[in-house]
């Protein structure tokens, strides 16, 4: 029956592209409403476990290591298997996860149940909203993985209050059951209607695919551009979505590539001004006189900024390129986060944290479509997952990092000056990627 619905829609007026990427936009509002909501609950799970907030934080930690590092993992096999079952058993396991984590009783069980169980269900969840969209979008790309990852923004501005208001009037261990029934029967109505690719549901795709329009259809076996046009290596199928997933050999081409190694360390040094504005903003801010409020002021204008960014930046990236829009977007989280360091009045910090939110924005609406341009969409989900472990490396190492920094210095501002520099350095990494792989 899901099928016969699915096929219906898809013989309407409107491409049936795009309600996949609302089913991957409800599915990115899930994972990052369940991951950043966990602060509103850390006061409540310190109070419980009576253990200190380094321990608990640590919990926080495993959950972004497993997230996406578990990404790198399940991609290959979201690739074989399809989008719809990874929906169906990340679901069940964020369930379980969350269930586990408001009945556990001492710390390993809450490392257990959130830092592992829930954790891989969203690992799950996260390759199948990030990376499924560009299988059915080609002029659009950007724009609709702009759409689809704008979850981020309004998961967190929904699932935050949302806890606070459950936590008041139960207390957090019923709120994460709610958290859990709600978050499933979301992702179960995006698993409905969800696909692979055009091919699943016979869309037509000529207004996405015209004749040799598709970045990647040009590349040869080895997704060099060649221009001849007759490709038969991993970026064959373009126009139609089909994706049986990528060979080990594939797959051992594709991450040897100086192209592929590029954009990896790229992404680690330009996220890394990512997790210390989340991590340490809050604390920079109390440190020079503006007050805790204030920083948490700043680090929110970055969430709610982020939102309509992606949803307006996807849109020029389409008509710019998108490559070349990302490198910018990285460039400019490096230098506003530098500026930061620099910032004389509240206004000018909350003003950067706005800044930084329209670049993150722009970036985070790009990253798969970049893999795809730079890489083709056959196996997207594998390449993208493995790109991801660049994510829990600069998760991992940063936040600690710049708190070693600052208690070594006494002062934030040479850290955010030399995580300003790392992400510069990473922009011109990616560039250098994309000049690698023929699309700058």
């Amino acid at each position: 029956m899901a099928f016969d619905v699915r096929s219906r829609v898809a013989a309407g007026p409107f491409y049936y592209g795009w309600v996949v990427a609302v089913a991957c936009f409800l599915t990115a509002a899930v994972v990052f409403g369940a991951t950043y909501s966990f602060g509103v609950f850390f006061d409540a799970l310190v109070a419980d476990f009576a253990a200190s907030r380094a321990t608990l934080s640590l919990v926080f930690g495993l959950q972004t290591f497993v997230l996406y590092v578990g990404a790198a993992a399940l991609g290959g096999l979201i690739d074989r298997y399809g989008v719809r079952p990874a929906l169906v058993v990340g679901a069940l396991l964020l369930g379980a996860g969350l269930v586990g984590t408001s009945q556990s009783t001492d710390l390993l069980g809450l490392f257990l149940a959130y830092g592992v169980v829930a954790a891989l269900g969203m690992s799950a969840l996260y390759v199948v909203a990030y990376a499924t969209v560009p299988r059915w979008f080609g002029r659009r790309r950007g724009f609709a993985n702009g759409l689809a990852t704008s979850g981020l923004g309004v998961g967190v501005f929904f699932a935050a209050p949302a806890a606070t208001w459950l936590i008041d009037r139960v207390d957090w261990r019923m709120a994460y059951v709610v958290f859990a029934a709600v978050f499933v029967a979301v992702l179960l109505v995006a698993a409905l209607f969800a696909g692979d690719g055009p091919a699943d549901v016979g869309a037509d795709t000529s207004a996405e695919f015209p004749a040799g329009y598709e970045p990647g259809s040009e590349r040869d076996g080895d997704g060099i551009a060649d221009g001849n046009g007759d490709d038969e290596g991993p970026y064959a199928d373009e126009a139609d979505g089909t994706d049986g997933g990528l060979s080990v050999s594939r797959v051992l081409t594709i991450v040897r590539t100086p192209g592929f190694l590029l954009v990896l360390g790229g992404w680690i040094l330009v996220y890394s001004t990512l997790y210390l504005v989340l991590t340490h903003l809050i604390l920079y801010a109390t440190d020079v006189g503006f007050g805790r409020a204030l920083g948490a002021l700043a680090v929110s204008v970055v969430g709610g900024t982020t939102t309509l960014a992606r949803l307006g930046l996807g849109f020029v990236s389409d008509r710019v390129g998108r490559v070349r829009l990302f490198v910018g977007c990285s460039l400019g989280m490096a230098v506003s986060t530098g500026l930061m360091a620099f910032a004389g009045t509240p206004a000018l910090l909350v003003a950067l944290g706005v800044a930084f939110g329209i670049c993150y924005g722009g970036n985070g609406a790009l990253l798969s479509p970049l893999v795809a341009d730079l890489f083709g969409r056959e196996g997207l989900s594998t390449t993208y997952g493995l790109l991801s472990v660049s994510f829990a490396v600069a998760g991992l190492l940063t936040p600690y990092l710049a708190a070693r920094g600052r208690e070594a210095l006494g002062t934030y501002t040479p850290v955010f000056v030399v995580v300003a520099a790392a992400g510069i350095l990473g922009a011109g990494l990616i560039a250098a990627g994309g000049h690698y792989q023929g699309e700058l």
